[in-house]
């Protein structure tokens, strides 16, 4: 699916717990963190995750997904596909990374924050988690997704520079016919197509830890 005004939506990423993105159980989901993408992105962007300096992965491409569905928290909350993607802090690595986590009872209530990774280290709200991840009421779901979380390979750097991606700290965010190549090359480091996890994530070993707005890192 290609749109007229397609476009590929490329950022480093800090951190890769399986949270944001979440790749399990048949979608990729991007529902936390990336205000600023969630709310511009549309179905049939693609959304691409390379390795940041934290991750000690520069240049690694962690993930890529085409946006084939959108809805807001509300609707994510309830959605009985995306039900097993609330988090359990006291289940499996899949269950504490769990990304469906803001619900209300009605849109003039305050959001409620389940306790997970964006929660304070008591397990109780986080209002500045809350307040950056609600200010765009938006999740992006693909299910034409690779996730390579560790096993990442190395994006070519002339594949980069032609996308435009060098020393960005946010995102950068060319047309879609201008990243066929990457997109290609994505595509061929699994040969088996798209739907897949090649990897558990680059921390998958501290999924019990959260993140800590006020300091800025995982605790």
């Amino acid at each position: 699916m290609r749109g007229l005004s397609s476009r590929v939506f490329i950022y480093p990423m800090s951190y890769d717990l399986g949270f944001a993105p979440n790749p399990y159980n048949g979608f990729c989901t991007l529902a936390c963190c990336k205000p600023r993408i969630r709310k511009v992105a549309n179905t049939g962007d693609w959304v691409i995750g390379m390795g940041g300096t934290k991750l000690r992965a520069a240049g690694r491409c962690i993930f890529a997904m085409r946006i084939t569905e959108a809805m807001t928290f509300d609707q994510y909350s309830t959605d009985p596909r995306f039900l097993t993607r609330r988090p359990v802090r006291n289940g499996t690595r899949k269950k504490l990374v769990g990304d469906n986590v803001y619900s209300r009872a009605t849109t003039d209530y305050e959001w409620v924050q389940a306790d997970c990774v964006h929660s304070l280290e008591d397990g109780t709200q986080c209002q500045a988690n809350t307040d950056h991840d609600t200010k765009t009421n938006r999740v992006l779901i693909s299910d034409h997704f690779i996730y390579f979380g560790s096993s990442a390979p190395s994006v070519p750097q002339w594949l980069l520079e032609d996308v435009g991606f060098i020393r960005i700290r946010d995102y950068c965010a060319p047309p879609l016919e201008r990243c066929d190549d990457l997109i290609n090359w994505v595509s061929d480091q699994s040969p088996e197509g798209f739907g897949r996890v090649l990897g558990v994530p680059f921390d998958h070993d501290k999924s019990t830890k959260r993140y800590s707005h006020e300091k800025n890192r995982l605790v």
